[in-house]
């Protein structure tokens, strides 16, 4: 298949793009480089350019006659989007509508978007299933929302299928370490505690310890990255025009920030020092997936079901990558 991959030069999105040339699919990246790297996409793939420029998507499109697009181009950090809303419905809503149009013009039958479990804001219950109600306490959410509504209906008008990966938290790097997790600035937990740990920056912020959960601490859902890419490339097989699917990916076990740390501390060898900060507005306490509507309807199974696994493949790129794509 002829894919296009918004987003490729990003963590997620880059390791996508190894498992989908792997899979032999043709793969052209769609980057604008303002959080990706130029290093993280394989020779010839990247076309860099920004998705509100639609003439520009819709010529590369149809030049390269694209069958299907994995959405994953997006500002993504919570905080940044209660600072700075304008910042987050300019790049998610106005430049996924771009894309939507392109995609269009372009014939394109296959739609995956990388959507968020912040849609669903604080859970009623936990696990979360697909199920709860979507409402987002955070721009990012809101922005992330508005996307899936609007690709839900140019799916009923258009006949693109679309498919909506409401995933928790990503985590971990490519097995062989080549691959891994680079943000400026760093806003990832795991990546930070191993940082910490190396002495690469100050002592951790735990941002609350009086939760609702047994250590005080946020309980969160860590996926690993390349069980993010396999659920991408099955859903450009198993997805048919017109249809809508939207799954939670996640293990469906939560860690604490303070579970966390000791795994890291495990892992490494080395102490995490951290320090108790006032909670951050838009968290809640508790994230975790019910994975189960993906496994029954698609068959996709996490292979990374252990958490230090995560860690020590993350442990394995940072420890080689200490400079992350810049060495």
């Amino acid at each position: 298949m002829r894919i296009l991959v918004t987003g490729g030069a990003g963590y997620i999105g880059s390791h996508t793009v190894r498992r989908l040339l792997a899979g032999g699919h043709t793969v052209t990246v769609f980057d604008n480089l303002s959080a990706g790297h130029r290093a993280a996409v394989p020779d010839g793939l990247l076309v860099e350019g920004d998705l509100r420029d639609g003439e520009l998507l819709k010529r590369e499109m149809a030049g390269r006659r694209v069958e299907a697009v994995v959405h994953f181009a997006a500002s993504a950090n919570v905080g940044e989007s209660v600072a700075d809303p304008a910042l987050y419905y300019a790049n998610n809503v106005l430049g996924s509508l771009s894309l939507l149009d392109a995609c269009r013009a372009a014939g394109v039958s296959r739609f995956v978007f990388s959507s968020t479990c912040a849609t669903y804001g604080t859970p009623q219950a936990v696990p979360i299933t697909e199920a709860e109600p979507q409402r987002p306490i955070n721009p990012y959410g809101n922005t992330k929302l508005a996307v899936e509504r609007a690709a839900a209906d140019y799916a009923a008008a258009y006949g693109v299928g679309c498919c909506f990966f409401r995933y928790f938290n990503a985590a971990g790097a490519a097995p062989d370490g080549t691959l891994g997790e680079d943000h400026t600035p760093e806003t990832h937990l795991l990546p930070l505690a191993i940082a910490a740990a190396a002495g690469r920056r100050p002592p951790l912020d735990l941002y609350g310890t009086d939760y609702p959960t047994p250590d005080g601490t946020c309980v969160r859902d860590y996926i690993h990255v390349d069980d993010l890419a396999t659920a991408h490339a099955l859903a450009l097989d198993r997805l048919r025009p017109g249809e809508v699917k939207a799954f939670n990916l996640g293990t469906g076990r939560g860690q604490s920030v303070r579970e966390v740390i000791r795994a890291v501390e495990r892992v490494t060898g080395m102490t995490v020092p951290a320090r108790e900060c006032p909670r951050r507005t838009g968290d809640p306490p508790a994230l975790v997936a019910d994975a189960s509507l993906v496994r029954r309807e698609w068959g996709w199974e996490p292979e990374y079901r252990e958490f230090e696994r995560i860690v020590e493949t993350a442990w394995n790129w940072h420890r080689t990558h200490p400079n992350g794509f810049a060495a």
